[in-house]
Parts: structure tokens; C-alpha cells; sequence
């Protein structure tokens, strides 16, 4: 009796052991077409009356299906060779781990096979050499999860370990930002800068991008506004400590030693990858991870995307006619996916509407086109400029949502920015001796004025 045998007899004869296997079984997995086609009757008796079925049920159910003589005869003689389990059969562990590495090895072996056909050009799929990647990787994944949920009761040890574990966190070089976040952007998440025109967006996430190469991670810059070299432009004048605007100026020895400090310094690497704007979209930046961890054996611990509006949906196809609610929120979804796929934090930023452009306490209401973005992100911040704060070299942050922590605390602080530079950093001596229930932004001139503000609005209430 082979493999197939043993789990086609195990499916009829013990449910305990069907229940579990059945969820990751396919078709495609057993040789014979015949097998095939039992299996196939197996599944759709399951599907349709929860129960499984018995000899005499699937050679009725064979009786009834449209197929030739010869394969009916086939199939015919497959049914009758199911037997009741021997002793060793009985064993449920044993069957599920047999039939686990079965699943495995016909995974493996199917994806071979098709692309093989795949650069033979006889793909019945059509695909493309650019989909060889995702099917060995998905042929590769292919393992039986028995988790089916969490036990308050039997599992409250594990839950008490998980309160003490330290979650892996991507820190911010700026210490409101890890304040607020609790130590930084954990894995599996949709951060978003919300900002207007020209405040500060990408020079936000070129300035992060420089700190975290620093700080030996790795980095992929996905642009879909600015053009690959422009963003590095900001990023040299960041690392190289050089106004932007001088770049060009440095003569080639300066420029070299300076990135041979910067190489010696850092071990982890940046990517910069430039797509035509709203061209690309999460399946588009699955791909380039793939092919970034075969070719380059690069894979990231952050990624930016400048700026998640522009992407394009993999569900929802361009140009048909959905609003932009509908549209948008599906972009921030499949990018949040994305980020649990991958096990990396996501950075992303948003525009503010026509209103919040100039508004100076901008809120989730003025993030522009949907507001389904905000529902997906796990933390949100809004980027504030008004002239006073430009005058002073800062940047006022006010938080939105945030997921990690308590978003009243530190509700609006202030970072320094050096645009010649494209670098942001904190504010000496600005928010020293300030208590966590106090905006930090209260000692400017903006924040004293809003706290005159409240004072009159309560003052009838004292």
C-alpha cells in the first residue's frame, strides 16, 4: 500500500485524522488521475455534509460523475482497494506527520514541474518567468498549522510570557518618536506621515531611512514621486553632513572618503527603487522582495513607500469605477498585508485635505481622499508647519492614532529640522522639564497660545 493508498483509506475510516489534514490536502497532490478524482469526491462530500463518507456513498457518488469507461473502472478499483487501517495506521500523529512531508515533497515537486513548463513556454497558467520565484516559495511554505486558536484558560503561561517578552521594535533617532512608540515601530505594521504639500513628507522618511542605515539595519526605499537619485541626493546630504545644495560641488576625493567612512561605519545596506507614479502596487513590491532576497540576498528591515496615495491597488483594478474611500483603503490594506507577509514595520505617508494645508492642529478629518487609511494604520502623526515654527528650524508633530501606546501622552511635541541638510532631530533643552500628561509643544509660542486658549475656554468651570 502506498502513500496515497494510506491516506485515502485514513480519510474514510478515521475523522479524527481527516479533520486535521483535510484543511491542507489538494488534488493536485496525488499522481494518478485517478486518485485524483476520489479525493476530489471525498472533498466535495465533506464540503457538502460535514461528515465523511463511506465506501459504498463514493462508489454512488462515482456512479453519478460524467467520465469515460476506462477511467470510471479506475477509479472504481481505487475505492475497493480502501481497506480499514492497520495498528500502525491507527497512530493519528504518525499519519498527520506522513502525510504533512507528503504534502511537502508533492508541493516541491509540482512547482518544479511547472517551471519547467514555465521556460518551456507551456504553462497552461500562462505565467510569466517572473512568477518562478513565488511558486517555489509557496511550494516551499506548505506545512500543516494546527493552531486553531487561543485557550484563555490552558494557555494563560503563554500569554504571561508573552506580556514579558521584549517585542522587536525598529527605533526612531528621535526621542519622542521611541517615547510614543514605545521603543519604535514594532513588525507587521502600517505607520503614516500625514502631511501637506511641501512640509516635509519624503524629507521625513529620507531623514529615518539615513538613521536606521546607521544603526547597522537594512532599507528599502520604495519611491513612487521622486526620481531613485533624488532621494539618495537627500540621503548623501544627510550621512555626508553636506547641504544639499553643495553635492555637487564636492570634489571626488572628499565624496569617496567620506562614503568609505559611512561603508565602514554601517553594515546594513540601502535600496532605493523608483516606480512611475501610481504604476505600482503591493504584488509589484512582493515581487521586488523576492527577487531582492535571490539576487542580492538583501532583505530589509523597514521599508518607506513615498507615499502610499499614489501606489495602485492589486485587488482593485485601475480605472474602474470605485471611489476613492473604497480605493485607497484597499492600498493601505494590501500594504499592511504586505507588512505582516514580510515581518517588517512599513512607512508610508498621506496629504492632508485643502483645509488641513493650512490648518495649524490638523486632525484624522483632514487626511485627504479616504478615510479608510487611518481605520488600517496602526500609527498616525500628522507633520505641522506654520511660519513661526518655520523661523525657529522646527517641525511641530501631533499624534492621530496610535496603536502602541497611550496617543495622549505627548499628544503634539516639536523636532528640529535642517532642510540644507534633509535631517530632523530633537529639540535640546525645549521638552527637558516637561511631565508626560503636558503637550510637549507647550513651551513654543503656538502651544502657549493654545494653552491661553483652553484656559479661557474653562475658565466658567472652575
Amino acid at each position: 500500500m502506498n502513500t496515497e493508498q494510506v491516506i485515502l483509506s485514513s480519510l474514510i475510516s478515521n475523522e479524527q485524522y481527516g479533520r486535521k489534514v483535510i484543511p491542507f490536502l489538494s488534488h493536485e497532490y496525488f499522481h494518478s488521475k485517478s486518485d485524483q478524482v476520489v479525493y476530489k469526491l471525498i472533498e466535495e462530500y465533506v464540503g457538502k455534509y460535514n461528515a465523511f463518507p463511506t465506501k459504498e456513498a463514493l462508489a454512488i457518488d462515482l456512479a453519478n460523475k460524467q467520465i469515460n469507461q476506462e477511467q470510471f473502472e479506475q477509479c472504481k478499483s481505487v475505492i475497493e482497494q480502501i481497506t480499514a487501517p492497520t495498528t500502525l495506521d491507527k497512530s493519528v500523529e504518525w499519519l498527520v506527520d506522513t502525510t504533512e512531508k507528503f504534502c511537502q515533497d508533492k508541493a516541491i515537486y509540482n512547482a518544479i514541474m511547472e517551471s519547467i513548463s514555465i521556460l518551456d513556454d507551456k504553462s497552461e497558467k500562462k505565467l510569466t518567468k517572473g512568477a518562478i520565484p513565488k511558486i517555489l516559495q509557496d511550494a516551499l511554505s506548505v506545512s500543516f498549522d494546527q493552531t486553531i486558536g487561543h485557550d484563555f484558560i490552558e494557555d494563560a503561561e503563554a500569554r504571561y510570557e508573552y506580556y514579558h517578552r521584549k517585542e522587536q521594535r525598529l527605533k526612531f533617532d528621535l526621542d519622542y518618536f521611541n517615547k510614543i512608540t514605545q521603543g519604535g515601530m514594532p513588525n507587521k505594521t502600517l505607520n503614516i506621515a500625514l502631511a501637506g504639500t511641501g512640509v516635509g513628507k519624503s524629507m521625513f522618511m529620507c531623514s529615518c531611512a539615513a538613521a536606521n542605515l546607521k544603526d547597522h539595519k537594512n532599507v528599502l526605499y520604495i519611491t513612487l514621486e521622486l526620481a531613485e537619485e533624488r532621494v539618495a541626493e537627500r540621503i548623501d546630504a544627510n550621512l555626508l553632513d553636506c547641504p544639499i545644495q553643495e553635492l555637487a560641488a564636492l570634489p571626488r576625493n572628499v565624496y569617496e572618503s567620506r562614503m568609505a567612512k559611512i561603508r565602514e561605519q554601517s553594515k546594513g545596506k540601502l535600496i532605493i527603487k523608483e516606480y512611475p507614479t501610481a504604476s505600482a502596487g503591493s504584488a509589484n513590491f512582493r515581487h521586488l522582495l523576492n527577487e531582492l532576497k535571490i539576487k542580492k540576498n538583501f532583505v530589509p528591515d523597514v521599508i518607506y513607500i513615498d507615499y502610499l496615495n499614489i501606489c495602485t491597488s492589486s485587488r482593485i483594478k485601475a480605472g474602474s469605477n470605485i471611489n476613492s474611500y473604497t480605493y485607497i483603503k484597499a492600498i493601505a490594506e494590501e500594504l499592511r498585508g504586505l507588512a505582516v507577509e514580510f515581518n517588517v514595520p512599513i512607512m508610508s505617508a498621506t496629504q492632508t485635505t485643502r483645509s488641513g494645508y493650512s490648518n495649524s492642529d490638523v486632525g484624522l478629518e483632514d487626511t485627504s481622499e479616504s478615510f479608510g487609511l487611518p481605520a488600517t494604520a496602526d500609527f498616525m502623526f500628522a507633520l505641522i508647519s506654520t511660519e513661526e515654527l518655520a523661523q525657529m528650524g522646527q517641525i511641530m508633530v501631533k499624534q492621530l492614532k496610535n496603536r502602541y501606546s497611550d496617543p495622549d501622552r505627548y499628544k503634539r511635541f516639536v523636532i528640529g529640522v535642517d532642510k540644507s541638510k534633509m535631517r530632523l532631530f530633537d529639540v535640546d533643552g525645549a521638552t527637558d522639564d516637561l511631565v508626560d500628561d503636558t503637550p510637549v509643544m507647550d513651551k513654543t509660542m503656538i502651544g502657549q497660545r493654545m494653552q491661553e486658549e483652553r484656559s479661557k475656554i474653562f475658565e466658567g468651570f472652575k
